[in-house]
């Protein structure tokens, strides 16, 4: 642990993007669980909740009348629909976070992360998760038995196309092995905290350095 001085700086938006199965989910929140200074945006969807979420937790999980509601409001900072139901990231708390120097982790798709970074652009990094191959990710689809059989096509017949935006992302990780994946986007997180521009509060020490006399 650095014993440097504590700076004001502002806050980052990590957006964590892959197509179903790909390991997006279990990455981030093992970065969650590792950082104290990183929490994650909530969503709102309209989907019912999987089998171990809570409403408050995983989603806050609302029915499309009142997700509608919030769009006409401008509440979301993003917004998108997603196999079958919609998904939505509050604008109110995210931005209150980054003013007050905290991280926020967004885990989700192409399309709610071309918004992101549409309406921050200086805020946000983009990570894309790849799987090492399309068999693979039919496998873990499977092994995580979170989904009916229909649903699982679905998602498999979505994947290419997601995997098609991968372009539009700064960093991109193949999720071959899990632990070095992890590896792979922690070094992202750090290296991204410390970018100048998210640092103002550098600004007096590096003065205090120059005045100070040899």
């Amino acid at each position: 642990m650095s014993n440097s001085p504590v700076h004001p700086r502002r806050g980052l938006m990590l957006v964590v993007s892959s197509p179903s199965g790909a390991g997006k989910t279990s990455l981030s929140r093992r970065l969650l669980g590792d950082h104290a200074e990183l929490e994650l945006s909530i969503s709102c969807t309209t989907r019912g909740p999987r089998p171990g979420e809570q409403d408050g937790r995983e989603y806050h999980f609302i029915d499309r009348a009142k997700f509608d509601v919030m769009i006409e409001q401008d509440a979301f900072l993003e917004w998108a629909d997603v196999h079958e139901h919609r998904y939505g990231s509050p604008t109110a708390p995210v931005m209150a976070a980054l003013a007050d120097g905290r991280d926020v982790l967004f885990d989700i798709d192409w399309q709610g992360a071309r918004m992101v970074a549409a309406s921050a652009p200086q805020d946000v990094v983009r990570v894309f998760i790849l799987p090492p191959t399309m068999a693979d990710l039919k496998r873990r689809l499977h092994a995580r038995a979170q989904d009916a059989e229909d649903v699982i096509e679905r998602r498999l017949g979505r994947a290419k196309g997601e995997i098609e935006k991968w372009t539009d992302y700064d960093y991109v990780i193949v999720n071959a092995d899990f632990d070095q994946a992890f590896a792979e986007l922690a070094h992202i997180y750090h290296a991204e905290r410390l970018k100048r521009m998210r640092n103002p509060g550098l600004e007096p020490l590096v003065q205090a350095l120059l005045n100070e006399p040899l």
